[in-house]
């Protein structure tokens, strides 16, 4: 049995047996806002704006507090819940915990934004052991247009796992406040454990094509699926095994159109799981395949989201507001940075947790089979400073950049390839005289790859030696192969954090420089070329 202060970091000790100490949900009260003022939770409070203006973050935070990434102001958080549209806001909620390190139990934390860039802090939506059937964790909040639940139409319903004594049930809970507070469905659960172990997490999804809602529950090496008319009474309809990635989480389900064409309207099954087996960490994995109203299909082996260390429970979501064609060829996600297996163990003060910078995904045949590709919103260009240009030429010699004191930037470089297709060029990132974290790219091998040896974990000035810390300080890469003359590699780096986007594909890890004056570098050990670049400095949220 896991130990009673689990339920905070919700039994995903079982993906990391070295990690099993590692797993206590830490959350707090969090502070979110933009660079306008912080208003604590109010039932339907103002509606949010994003600020005017963007300013530059102070030169120190403390505490590696990020300048542009969501974090709470104190405690913990973890788990994105999916973002959903509503009288002009986005709508987000995550899993925290107030009582970190002392108490345990989750609950969701609510906030708000017009752009998925600037957030304002609304306060807890569902508060922790209100209803006697224990901890709040992962689900779904859905806004039931037609009032399908009963609660009315427009009526935002929150579907979530909660466990007491190791048991998971699913509950329902309803906002009749546009989801700024929620009530618990007075004959909770709307769904009683069939006497599973793993059983949690629901991902609620509208099918119309079958009017009905789907929900995706996370059976531990199994994704169940259920349908329902009414978010309330759920039958069984189907299951998907995949064995190898240990215990599944988090899953989600949605339609693309393979390179942006309705005719080949596909849909893609993910899920949160361990990808040690195959060298890698924990992430997203996903399948592409069909769906006949009851099952799903993949039609190959499944696939990775993000290359990097710190990429987990990741959610997906479009925009209502555009055409059915536009919200079918390209979608939003986020995750949470961070990883069970040293989730414990980072160098923060009094926070814990963050989430990565909003992504567009859609989905290419560009590698030969469907898959999902990514790039950074374009939203986030409302942070972006003067550029400063760096030098194109040869980089043997090695390029220092101009970098902002605030440590929060952006570096677009564009490497032309080789003729012989070798050499590796690298973006050192160094704090004190010290490299904390390596940005690169391997022609040879054709990947880009990020290494952390020398940050305050990694390198030893943490918790190198506790458990997890090897984990933290393997090296990760993804495969990023362009069909042009030249690579293109956009490095988003914040005061604890690295983001990589190259052809599609990324890399995200947490970073702890060591004490001292920030600065970086770009090298080669080749004769190879820059052709451009630049180094954008980039505001504050806060």
């Amino acid at each position: 049995m896991l130990p009673k202060i689990y339920a905070a970091l919700r039994h995903r000790p079982l993906l990391w047996a070295a990690a099993a100490v590692a797993v206590l949900l830490v959350a707090g009260s969090l502070v979110i806002a933009g660079n306008t003022r912080t208003v604590e939770g109010q039932p339907g409070g103002a509606a949010s704006t994003a600020p005017s203006g963007t300013q530059a973050p102070p030169a120190d935070l403390g505490g590696y507090r990020p300048a542009y990434h969501l974090t709470p102001d104190q405690r913990w958080m973890n788990d994105p819940q999916r973002p959903f549209f509503l009288d002009g806001l986005w709508h987000y909620y995550y899993l925290y915990n107030a009582d970190y390190p002392e108490g345990n139990g989750t609950e969701w934390f609510h906030a708000t934004s017009s752009d998925l860039v600037h957030w304002k802090n609304e306060g807890v939506a569902i508060p922790k052991f209100r209803n006697g059937l224990g901890d709040i964790e992962t689900g779904s909040a859905v806004v039931d247009t037609e009032g399908t639940a009963g609660f009315g139409k427009g009526a935002v319903i929150a579907v979530l796992t909660q466990q007491h004594d190791g048991v998971q049930r699913q509950s329902l809970f309803y906002s009749t406040d546009k989801g700024y507070s929620f009530q618990s469905y007075g004959q909770n659960p709307v769904m009683e454990n069939p006497g599973a172990e793993h059983w949690r997490d629901p991902r609620i999804v509208r099918d119309d094509a079958n009017n009905q809602w789907l929900m995706l529950l996370a059976e531990g090496s199994k994704i169940g699926f259920y349908t329902s008319p009414d978010l309330k009474q759920w039958t069984y309809v189907s299951g998907f095994e995949q064995d190898g990635l240990g215990i599944l989480e988090c899953p989600d389900f949605f339609q693309m159109d393979l390179d942006g064409d309705p005719a080949k309207r596909t849909w893609v099954l993910a899920a949160s799981a361990n990808g040690s087996g195959e060298g890698r960490t924990t992430g997203l994995a996903y399948w592409t395949g069909g769906f006949d109203g009851k099952a799903f299909t993949a039609n190959g082996g499944h696939q990775w989201l993000d290359g990097g260390a710190d990429f987990y429970a990741a959610v997906t979501w479009d925009d209502p507001r555009r055409s059915d064609d536009q919200r079918k060829a390209s979608r939003h996600a986020i995750g949470w940075m961070n990883n069970w297996a040293y989730a414990r163990q980072l160098p923060t003060d009094g926070w814990f947790g963050a989430a990565s910078v909003v992504r567009d995904v859609r989905l290419t045949s560009e590698t030969g089979r469907p898959a999902l590709l990514q790039s950074p919103n374009p939203a986030l260009q409302s942070l972006d400073g003067a550029p400063a240009q760096v030098p194109a030429g040869s980089l043997q010699a090695g390029r220092t950049l101009t970098i902002p004191d605030s440590g929060a930037f952006k570096a677009d470089v564009e490497l032309e390839k080789p003729a012989d297709g070798t050499g590796k060029a690298t973006l050192l990132l160094q704090s004190g005289g010290t490299t904390y974290a390596t940005i690169g790219y391997d022609f040879a091998a054709g990947r880009a790859f990020v290494t952390r040896d020398g940050d305050a974990m990694g390198g030893g000035q943490g918790k190198a030696a506790s458990e997890g810390s090897g984990e933290y300080r393997q090296a990760r890469s993804v495969e990023a192969r362009p069909a042009g003359g030249t690579v293109q590699l956009t490095a988003y780096v914040d005061r604890s954090s690295v983001e990589v986007f190259v052809d599609g594909q990324s890399l995200t890890s947490l970073v702890f420089p060591p004490a001292g004056p920030k600065e970086a570098r770009l090298t080669a050990d080749a004769p190879l070329t820059l052709k451009a670049g630049t180094v954008t400095p980039l505001a504050g949220i806060r």
